[in-house]
């Protein structure tokens, strides 16, 4: 039980430290949610696949990650978001029958901007295998801030929506950012990566041949 309570205890440690932590970008946008700060979401107990060195000289390297499989299975929530002009989404309506990547991110979060080029590359990659690729910005001021921050990016394929209740950030669980989820294209999870990931390493490009992107 020891052992256990320690590895779990670890694992926030290092999330925190290769991370955006959600509670502290709520600060750093200066939004009034005192109910979205108040209640914010903290990691889930992760089975991982890898477990990022907590060396203080590493915390500045945005990519670090855990790989957590504790949710294969899980159903795809129909939880509702929005697009940049305001019509509702869902996770389900957008994958129409496909396997899925689903990237949470937001405009204050380092590593999920540098992880931002690679994701368009999967998601032009992924169009002519069937697959769908979306980023979901957290932002609570998501339609002011998120299409100027967007449109200066120039990215070519991905699209992102808007969640500024954090509707999709509070069904995962999730306390960092940014957290991808994969699912098959019985809109079920495969697995989930919280933090950020060089997807067109080797680690990235196994990971995605899982959903066939």
């Amino acid at each position: 039980m020891r052992s256990s309570t320690a590895l779990v205890f670890l694992i926030g440690l290092t999330l925190a430290a290769s991370g955006c932590d959600r509670r502290s970008g709520e600060s750093a946008q200066g939004s009034g949610n005192a109910a979205a700060a108040s209640n914010g979401a903290t990691p889930d107990e992760v089975t991982a696949d890898e477990v990022p060195s907590a060396d203080e000289s590493a915390k500045s390297e945005p990519f670090k990650h855990v790989v957590d499989r504790s949710h294969k299975g899980e159903a795809m929530p129909d939880k509702v978001f929005a697009a940049l002009d305001g019509k509702p989404a869902t996770l389900k309506a957008l994958a129409g029958g496909k396997p899925m990547l689903v990237n949470l991110w937001a405009t204050w979060c380092a590593p999920c901007i540098a992880e931002l080029p690679a994701l368009d590359q999967v998601a032009a990659a992924s169009a002519p295998k069937g697959v769908t690729v979306i980023a979901v910005s957290q932002d609570l001021e998501g339609r002011t801030v998120v299409p100027p921050f967007w449109a200066a990016r120039k990215l070519g394929t991905l699209r992102t929506w808007v969640d500024p209740e954090n509707v999709l950030g509070f069904h995962y669980g999730t306390g960092t950012l940014p957290t991808t989820i994969l699912y098959d294209k019985a809109g079920k999870e495969v697995l989930r990566v919280v933090g950020a990931l060089e997807w067109s390493g080797a680690e990235g490009e196994a990971l995605l041949k899982e959903i066939g992107a």
